[in-house]
């Protein structure tokens, strides 16, 4: 199996799968029926033993809680990392309104959330089937998050050593399909071939134009970064809301990045 056939593998999937549209019996509204969450995703493929995974334990990175690839699976080769990209729908909805998250974001985010996952199921199935063994960080029972922002594995950050994207000012990831989206990952002994990383700077694809900090309805980005505590806080507040569903993103529609690497 070759990372090209794990690719269009999953552009089918999510071209053609239910999951990937709104169905009648969860749809918050009956405008909202067979609305498309997903774009075509894009791939990276990083090295297990890439020495950014050694670094990422720093406390002023993401932690000691943070474990390598090889701690995830031993004798693995592979990182792969895709973003999921929203459809021009999902985003234009959400720039309607910059103090509340649109009803079809909330959607995006919480089925689009369940269809993540249904795609990894699928790619690990794929690969397994293959012959080699795959890892799912994110769905793995040792996976967690303490405090809602140490994890122990983070898609954002294998995105970034996989060579996807950087990061911008409101530490959501950058790639050439913007930041609307959506990151998952899985650990391989498959030996694919590996992407070349294109950046040296964790935010070279931010232009620092602080637009996100004007549309952040919660007041937690700033130049010096992004309080998690108040976003965190604000989200509470869709959830009571709207749960199980929560969810803002007003920080990654009508922005430079929305759709692109936004020009210098």
């Amino acid at each position: 199996m070759t990372g090209d056939e794990i690719i269009k593998s999953a552009e089918h999937f999510t071209a053609t799968s239910p999951g990937n549209y709104i169905s009648d019996d969860v749809a918050l509204e009956p405008s909202f029926v067979g609305m498309q969450i997903y774009e075509a995703p894009i791939f990276a493929f990083g090295a297990a033993n890439d020495v950014l995974y050694t670094k990422y334990k720093d406390a002023d990175i993401v932690g000691d809680s943070f474990m390598t690839p090889l701690e995830w699976l031993p004798g693995a080769k592979t990182v792969i990392s895709f973003f999921m990209p929203f459809t021009e729908r999902v985003k234009k909805a959400n720039a309607v309104n910059d103090d509340w998250p649109a009803g079809e974001w909330l959607q995006a985010r919480h089925e689009g959330q369940l269809f993540l996952q249904e795609l990894l199921l699928h790619i690990q199935k794929q690969i397994c089937e293959a012959g080699y063994t795959c890892l799912i960080p994110s769905l793995d029972s040792r996976f967690n998050i303490i405090n809602r922002s140490i994890p122990n594995w983070s898609e954002r950050h294998a995105a970034y050593a996989c060579g996807l994207g950087t990061f911008g000012l409101s530490k959501g990831m950058i790639t050439k399909k913007g930041i609307c989206g959506r990151f998952g990952s899985l650990l391989t002994c498959l030996d694919a071939d590996i992407t070349e990383r294109p950046y040296s700077d964790i935010y070279e694809y931010c232009n620092m134009c602080g637009i996100c900090i004007r549309k952040c309805p919660a007041n937690a980005i700033s130049k010096e970064g992004k309080d998690s505590r108040l976003c965190a806080a604000f989200l509470d507040k869709v959830r009571q809301k709207h749960d199980p569903r929560s969810g803002c993103g007003k920080c990654q529609v009508n922005v430079p990045c929305e759709s692109r690497i936004p020009g210098k």
